[in-house]
């Protein structure tokens, strides 16, 4: 993940991106046990959000560091990671509200707990409720919080039926 990482922070620093945060399953390993993941997901800010091909420097720019492309990915030493330009006013807050975490000595921006848990729940897949139900054993973040901004995403709904499928123990 050092190598992620590290392409990660010179993708910002010569403008092919302007910001990004892992997030997914590879962000929740920050806050609960480790769980079993093939790829590392990366939100991410293009710096020409308006092209048909938005994420065409960021391709280009792996490619030209020996890292190809393999499917929707790119190879990053063992690690495909995927690529998610920001989709959402959730997502691009999850990204600009990331934590700065240090990965062996690398800075690595990772969207928190809280984001995670209510992007989970925006997908709602069975694998998306779980993720919420480990985030909040783990005490990486409440019921609470999820709730709070869930409402400021306009997914109150889906946060009331979470609870009611999942009550409190």
């Amino acid at each position: 993940m050092k190598a992620v990482a590290q392409l990660l922070n010179e993708m910002c620093s010569s403008g092919v991106i302007e910001n990004y945060a892992l997030f997914g399953a590879a962000a929740q390993m920050r806050y609960t046990e480790p769980i079993a993941t093939l790829d590392a997901d990366v939100l991410v800010a293009a710096s020409q959000p308006d092209r048909l091909d938005v994420l065409g420097d960021i391709y280009a720019f792996c490619a030209a560091r020996g890292y190809p492309p393999e499917g929707e990915a790119i190879r990053i030493g063992p690690w495909p990671t995927q690529f998610v330009p920001v989709f959402t006013p959730l997502t691009r807050e999850a990204m600009e509200q990331a934590e700065t975490a240090d990965f062996d000595g690398v800075p690595f921006r990772v969207v928190q707990a809280v984001h995670l848990a209510v992007i989970a729940l925006s997908v709602g897949r069975a694998k998306d409720f779980a993720r919420i139900l480990s985030l909040l054993e783990s005490g990486s973040v409440t019921r609470q919080a999820i709730g709070l901004l869930a409402a400021r995403h306009d997914l109150s709904a889906a946060w009331r039926q979470f609870e009611t499928r999942f009550p409190h123990e």
